[in-house]
């Protein structure tokens, strides 16, 4: 993208820690969706928490900060385990739950790992009654491939839900089933990608081009009523303000929303806005 000079709206939550002159950022930053849900559950369902994750950049990222928010909000580190993009394989590490017997299990698994994992945990008698686990790369689409069945009770933390109740979001459904089927879902990646597409329109109208280096300068504060509701452009890291949403996956697929942050979050990808984020940027 920089070399060629282009520009990338990028629709799906990310690690933070970085920042690129050529992307906007329309899905989540580190402190729209990770912080916020580990304060949620340190307030909500306990303090030892179990990390578990897939073994590349993501997962290790939003680790190394969880273990600081974890150092500094009070709660404990149980264990960290990761295992290979693809695996499939999860009773060793669910007998390691069973033993160190966490408050919460904080999945950052992708793929079909998590297919594996929320299936073998049904299968050792573990329910969503009995451990709390959050996700952060399980939505409604992801859902229709694990099985509703087996993630129920399952918390997951984003921006956007099929079920967030807006004008928008009730038109934008609509005419999503409409076009691609009425037993497909929305999510917040598409979500995300969406209304980047009337971000971007918006900025070149503003510039009067489609130049590059003034469509980044026109797109600066830029508003727009999206499904999962006002989204603002921050000029200073050209990611999106967006409101955070906490959600329990209900029988039929859908997540339920039980927190949300009331407003906007203001992106702050390097997290100096946390007394304890010069922990993990020094790092």
């Amino acid at each position: 993208m920089e070399q060629n000079k282009g520009l990338f709206f990028y629709p799906v939550q990310y690690e933070g820690l970085e920042a690129s002159p050529n992307i906007f950022y329309t899905g989540a930053t580190t402190n729209q969706q990770i912080v916020p849900a580990v304060t949620w559950l340190l307030q909500n369902k306990g303090k030892k928490f179990f990390l578990l994750g897939s073994d590349y950049v993501f997962p290790r990222t939003a680790n190394k900060i969880i273990k600081e928010q974890l150092k500094a909000e009070g709660g404990t580190l149980i264990a960290e385990e990761y295992t290979p993009l693809g695996h499939t394989d999860y009773n060793t590490i669910i007998s390691k739950i069973k033993k160190e017997k966490p408050d919460v299990v904080f999945n950052t698994l992708n793929g079909d790992s998590n297919v594996a994992f929320f299936k073998q945990l049904k299968d050792a008698g573990i329910t969503s009654k009995d451990l709390t686990t959050l996700s952060v790369s399980i939505a409604e689409e992801e859902i229709r491939g694990i099985g509703a069945s087996v993630l129920e009770g399952h918390y997951t933390a984003w921006n956007y839900y099929q079920t967030t109740d807006t004008p928008e979001n009730k038109k934008f459904v609509e005419a999503y089933k409409a076009k691609y089927g009425k037993e497909r879902v929305t999510d917040d990646p598409i979500e995300a990608g969406y209304f980047g597409v009337y971000l971007w329109a918006d900025a070149v109208k503003k510039a009067g081009s489609v130049d590059v280096d003034k469509v980044k300068e026109a797109a600066k504060g830029i508003e727009f009523s999206a499904p999962g509701g006002k989204v603002k452009i921050d000029g200073d890291n050209q990611h999106v303000f967006k409101t955070v949403r906490i959600g329990q996956i209900q029988a039929d697929g859908m997540i339920k929303e039980v927190w949300n942050s009331g407003q906007p979050v203001k992106p702050d990808p390097f997290l100096k806005t946390y007394p304890w984020g010069a922990e993990v940027t020094k790092k």
